[in-house]
């Protein structure tokens, strides 16, 4: 059975999706067989991964309204994982979803049919608390969230804690954190110590021993539809994520 985790954050600019993407084709370098889940209605984790948004015939959209089944959603990439594309219908879904008979637990059930297929399903879910996201959560086994090592990033997590306590009593009783990340990290910054001194001090072994450093290459993958490791796999970035891929496992042996 496979561990569904969900790549969240409510603050943007965090290098969620730049995780997530980067993340999914780090475990498929690995051999690990994984399913990536654009929850987020700008539709750049699918564009990351070379899936052309514009040319969707069917998406996330579809699958969360009972339009059609996850087989016909899927696409595979040339990285090695397949992904669930999404685009700005998926924008339409949280008004939809309100009328319909167990709205939030809509990709819960969708992924139940596929779940002995894949090790890992990882969800990019939007950088707010909504409807998707709550739809993300409800489906996932844990969660990695990423952030970056600044004041504010706090004041973040304390919200996010909060809002996985409510998820937790209310739709997913299972659901936990699997792991802190530190993204755009910049070991020169004494604030940027000073926040994983206080991470490790309240989170422990939660937070991740990978970091991910602040990398051109990264920046630059997406604009060509690429994950890191098809554009510059020998950069500080690809070797970050392909460490954070094997982390992940070690975690999660099995899956």
């Amino acid at each position: 059975m496979s561990r569904v985790i969900a790549v969240t954050n409510q603050k943007g600019g965090v290098g969620k999706t730049t995780s997530a993407v980067n993340l999914a084709a780090g475990l498929a370098q690995s051999g690990q067989r994984v399913l990536l889940v654009d929850l987020d209605p700008q539709g750049n984790a699918t564009m990351g991964s070379g899936v052309d948004k514009h040319a969707l015939g069917r998406s996330v959209y579809h699958l969360l309204l009972g339009h059609a089944e996850l087989d016909d959603v899927k696409a595979a990439t040339e990285h090695g994982y397949d992904v669930l594309p999404a685009n700005r219908e998926l924008g339409g879904a949280e008004v939809e979803l309100i009328e319909l008979e167990r709205r939030e637990l809509r990709l819960r059930e969708a992924l139940v049919k596929v779940r002995s297929q894949y090790d890992f399903v990882l969800i990019d879910c939007p950088p707010a608390l909504n409807l998707l996201t709550v739809n993300g959560l409800a489906a996932a086994d844990g969660v990695i969230i990423p952030m970056q090592c600044e004041y504010y990033a706090l004041e973040g997590l304390t919200d996010l804690v909060n809002t996985l306590r409510r998820v937790r009593q209310a739709l997913n009783p299972k659901i936990e954190i699997d792991g802190l990340l530190r993204t755009l990290y910049d070991p020169r910054s004494t604030l940027a110590q000073q926040v994983v001194a206080q991470l490790e001090q309240h989170f422990g072994d939660k937070v991740f021993k990978t970091v991910i450093p602040r990398n051109i290459r990264l920046a630059e993958a997406p604009s060509y539809g690429r994950p890191i490791f098809a554009y510059d796999k020998s950069s500080r970035g690809a070797l970050a994520y392909l460490e954070l891929a094997a982390e992940l496992i070690k975690r999660f042996p099995g899956k």
